[in-house]
């Protein structure tokens, strides 16, 4: 049930991003462009996707846990730390060089193109790539194992 739950709702976003237009990254980059061919319509995007977020974390989160699952998984931090704005700004020129984000970039490669491949690929390996680097940090930490 966990997994169709999970499958219709990657559907709904999805169905939700191509038909905002924010598959297609001339949209999105269009968005960033201020001094030329200017589109605000990511803000309604954004605003619509913040109150729904907001509406839903104040219901959902006065149940005492999921329905499908056993409990919530919320950040237990609330610091801002070196690593969090470095890939913060990682995020940000991402997505301002190509016009994809990572849950955009999904319902994009069901059109076919190369270019959300490209980026999957490049998602993939800064994943990786993170990982890889976190791992080394926390095994030359003195007192701490690698994980």
């Amino acid at each position: 049930m966990v997994v169709i739950s999970a499958l219709l709702i990657g559907l709904v976003f999805g169905a939700g991003i191509a038909l905002s237009g924010m598959a297609n990254p001339a949209k999105v980059l269009n968005f960033f462009d201020l001094a030329g061919s200017w589109d605000p319509s990511l803000i309604f995007v954004m605003g619509g996707a913040l109150a729904v977020t907001f509406a839903g974390y104040r219901l959902v989160l006065k149940r005492p846990g999921p329905l499908l699952g056993g409990r919530f998984h919320l950040p237990a931090r609330r610091d801002i730390d070196p690593g969090l704005v470095l890939g913060s700004a990682v995020f940000g020129v991402g997505w301002g060089i190509s016009g994809f984000c990572p849950g955009g970039v999904i319902p994009a490669l069901g059109l076919m193109r190369f270019e959300p491949v490209v980026f999957v690929a490049a998602m993939v390996t800064g994943i990786l790539l993170a990982r890889i680097l976190k791992r080394q940090d926390l095994s030359a930490a003195p007192g701490r194992q690698g994980v």
